[in-house]
């Protein structure tokens, strides 16, 4: 839809029939324009088509996967400046004292020393460094569309990466912007002013859950379209991946207690899965979708689980045969692994209890009722 219209002979023609109607003024993302246009005020607005005809659909879904690839990375980002820029104002503001000093001659410690900032910057790693781990490793299936060795290959990493795409989006949109809010926390009220960044990266991260698709789209296309595409093949590849990262993990003792469970919500998954297609496959399509959000929860955390436990098997790794100076990193991998397998993935066995009650509360709700 071009402003001005192309000549035969190349040169520019008239003004095109399309007009600023105005612009938005947004949450945030305050250094992008965002506009409204009008379209053939007068009649007289030139289109073109780009490609073939009645394949739109298509290309506009190969566009918006590659896109919802970049909201889920521009999540995780924003999320990882919040949690760093945090973590260096827990190191340098001195504030209080731990419980069990009660000397009014102490000097005041970090904030980093309390407990419960420690846990939510742990909580901001663990979310932050796992999404970007996600959004690292889809886009390397991307490429591999490209490049890989044999055709399946290319065609098991498109199948893999189709199944992934709505999780890749939604999981960092919404998990990292869980971080952002952990770093005002941490801040305290200067993180409530505009004299620290960390409201900005939050007011900036709440776009992503909203655009290229929100929350409930990619939790309808994820268990109304990707699970069951091609004969469920995609699933089949994760659940074989996983499978394996478990045999790897359980060759370090270290591991059990990440491992298990994984391996518990995996199972739990396959179960509810498999229940949600049949009732699909049986015409019960409104019911069965109406608590795709839970799906969509515990089915990220399943994946973003597998991947921490892929980084603790390296961490493991470097620990024992690494560079010494990289031990804390190692470390702080280790840990971040730990929270997220042990207190954030057992959270997801009351969601997919709901989705195996088929619970209606919310698909009951009448309008009248609000």
């Amino acid at each position: 839809m071009p402003k001005f219209l192309v000549n035969d002979d190349g040169s520019l023609g008239q003004r095109n029939d399309v007009l600023l109607a105005g612009l938005f003024h947004k949450m945030g993302w305050k250094g992008t324009t965002s506009t409204a246009l009008n379209f053939g005020d007068n009649g007289e607005c030139v289109g073109y088509l780009v490609g073939k005809p009645h394949h739109g659909l298509n290309y506009m879904f190969q566009m918006m996967n590659e896109a919802r690839i970049g909201v889920g990375l521009g999540a995780a980002m924003l999320g990882y400046s919040g949690y760093l820029y945090s973590l260096e104002y827990a190191r340098e503001r001195p504030q209080g004292r731990l419980p069990d000093s009660k000397s009014p001659d102490s000097k005041p410690v970090s904030i980093i020393e309390h407990a419960d900032v420690r846990r939510m910057l742990l909580t901001q790693k663990a979310y932050v460094e796992g999404a970007f781990d996600l959004c690292l490793y889809a886009s390397r299936l991307f490429d591999d569309t490209q490049t890989g060795e044999s055709e399946d290959d290319r065609k098991h990493a498109h199948e893999l990466l189709d199944l992934l795409t709505p999780v890749v989006k939604s999981w960092p949109s919404e998990f990292c912007l869980k971080a952002n809010e952990l770093a005002i926390q941490v801040l305290g009220g200067h993180g409530y002013t505009r004299e620290y960044p960390v409201e900005q990266y939050y007011r900036d991260n709440r776009l992503n859950a909203i655009h290229e698709g929100t929350h409930g789209i990619q939790s309808l296309d994820l268990l109304g379209r990707k699970l069951a595409q091609n004969g469920g093949t995609g699933l089949k590849q994760l659940l074989r991946l996983i499978s394996a990262t478990c045999e790897r993990a359980q060759a370090h003792q270290t591991l059990d207690e990440l491992c298990q469970p994984l391996q518990q919500l995996v199972a739990r998954v396959q179960a509810v899965t498999l229940g949600l297609l049949t009732d699909l496959a049986q015409g019960r399509i409104t019911s069965t979708l109406a608590n795709s959000a839970l799906y969509l929860k515990a089915f990220g955390h399943t994946v973003v689980g597998w991947r921490w436990l892929e980084q603790a098997i390296r961490a493991e790794e470097g620990l024992i045969g690494g560079n010494q100076a990289d031990g804390d990193f190692y470390r702080g991998k280790l840990q971040a692994a730990r929270y997220f397998l042990t207190w954030e993935v057992p959270g997801c066995h009351h969601e997919l209890t709901i989705l195996e009650n088929r619970d209606d509360t919310c698909l009951a709700m009448r309008n009248d009722w609000f």
